[in-house]
């Protein structure tokens, strides 16, 4: 999919302008509202913005969208670490490894003992 918006707001992460890449993901969503990949970075800008509630509503959209979204479970586990679901975020970082996402391993060792 070439969607500006998405292309822009990837370019403002790159830039630290996280507040800017939220606005730009946000239209990228508004124009496919099944582009996985914008809700699942935008909730990575949300949590380097320390918004952890709004980064998980964000990744919960992306495995909505593709249920075998494997990044979106362990960027979802690592955020409801930052808000203490411990249980439920080791569930995630599972589930993501269980998936193939091989970076999710070491979080597991890291949260989930």
């Amino acid at each position: 999919m070439n969607n500006v918006y998405f292309k822009h707001a990837n370019e403002m992460v790159h830039l630290k302008d996280f507040r800017g890449a939220i606005a730009e993901y946000s239209k990228a969503i508004e124009i496919d509202p099944k582009h996985k990949d914008a809700y699942n970075n935008r909730g990575f800008a949300k949590s380097d913005l320390l918004d952890f509630s709004g980064a998980v509503a964000d990744y919960t959209m992306a495995i909505e969208i593709d249920p075998k979204y494997a990044e979106a479970y362990n960027n979802r586990g690592l955020a409801k670490m930052k808000l203490d679901q411990k249980d439920s975020g080791c569930l995630d970082l599972k589930k993501a490894r269980e998936l193939g996402y091989e970076d999710a391993y070491e979080a597991i060792k890291k949260y989930c003992k």
